[in-house]
């Protein structure tokens, strides 16, 4: 059974940083491609940054690029995700996610598994 565990959200200050990580079981994660979405109230969900099984090519919203910064470990089945500089519009619950084919980084349907969530505040 695979799962994907994500932790290290809470609430932060803007201008703050927080370090999200994501442990995955139950598949060969070093075949992966890992994501990261992000969901805010209301809203669909949205495309925040992904990296390639062997971190060769990495990939980042428009709204995160020079903030955030994605990276994996695959020794220890892990991705993170560094956000620096937090801002209240970031405010949102973060999802991890696995795919092992990717047609689109970006596009949430590319994802065949998914983590459970991690809630992020920003306060002003």
């Amino acid at each position: 059974q695979v799962q994907l565990v994500e932790s290290g959200g809470g609430l932060v200050q803007a201008g703050g940083s927080l370090r999200l990580s994501c442990v995955a079981s139950g598949l060969t994660f070093r075949n992966y491609a890992m994501g990261w979405f992000l969901q805010a109230p209301g809203k669909e969900r949205e495309f925040v940054a992904a990296i390639s099984w062997n971190g060769g090519n990495i990939y980042y919203a428009d709204s995160v690029k020079g903030r955030f910064t994605i990276s994996r470990d695959n020794a220890k089945n892990t991705v993170y995700l560094q956000m620096n500089s937090l801002k209240p519009d970031d405010t949102a619950v973060y999802y991890c996610a696995a795919a092992d084919r990717v047609p689109s980084y970006s596009s949430a349907s590319t994802y065949s598994y998914w983590g459970q969530g991690t809630q992020v505040t920003v306060s002003s």
